[in-house]
């Protein structure tokens, strides 16, 4: 198993206050995603669980997986600037 480290972490505003937490692979994107998710079970969440899932398992590069999540973050409202 691996965790599909990103190029460059991606940022995101989580929690009441909106605290910044910065994920820096498929993994810490995945358990982000099967957590507190506000657009669980969107197209882009759901597609991003699969893309995180297969750059953990070596399958797909941890690069299309970081692009799957910043598009959930972004829909669910919760991508960092």
């Amino acid at each position: 198993m691996e965790n599909g480290y990103f190029s460059a972490p991606v940022s995101v505003a989580l929690g009441v206050s909106g605290d910044i937490q910065y994920i820096y692979s498929a993994k810490a994107a995945l358990d982000l995603l099967k957590s507190n998710w506000r657009e669980q079970g969107s197209f882009k969440h759901l597609a991003a669980i699969r893309a995180c899932q297969a750059a953990i398992r070596g399958e797909k590069p941890a690069e299309q997986a970081r692009i799957a999540f910043t598009e959930a973050a972004d829909e669910a409202r919760v991508l960092a600037s």
